[in-house]
């Protein structure tokens, strides 16, 4: 049986290394929907935003809430650069259900386009992590 294909992936926020090593498939939440990569993908950079990013290593599933940010992929390596990261076990419901509420209220308020989309990305996330805190 010939070896499964690999990547260089690295998910990194500005204060840790959230994933460095060999990845065969990666998913991204792009600003157009969401976008696999496999080894070989063609050279691209993407903006990603508040959701669910997946990637297999070692021939496991992995999940992580990731809020904005970018992705820089080339064929052999993919580096992921957002604000935030974390695993589905790290959340914390009851104050993600707090941010939640916020951002919708804030969103209820009559604000500046600089807030609205603030506030439209905080509430993203909020959702984001719910989401996989429900499902994990």
């Amino acid at each position: 049986m010939a070896e499964e294909r690999q990547f260089h992936l690295e998910i990194v926020t500005p204060d840790r290394q959230f994933f460095v090593g060999q990845a065969q498939e990666l998913t991204v939440p792009a600003i157009d929907g969401s976008l696999g990569v496999l080894d070989g993908h063609e050279p691209a950079v993407t903006a990603l935003e508040p959701g669910l990013l997946r990637y297999r290593a070692g021939g496991e599933w992995h999940e992580a809430v990731v809020s904005q940010g970018l992705a820089e992929i080339m064929p052999d390596r993919v580096i992921v650069l957002v604000f935030s990261a974390e695993r589905p076990e790290e959340i914390d419901w009851a104050r993600a259900e707090a941010a939640k509420e916020r951002a919708e209220e804030r969103l209820r308020q009559k604000l500046s386009m600089r807030d609205y989309y603030n506030s439209k990305a905080a509430l993203a996330r909020a959702l984001a992590r719910l989401k996989a805190a429900k499902r994990h």
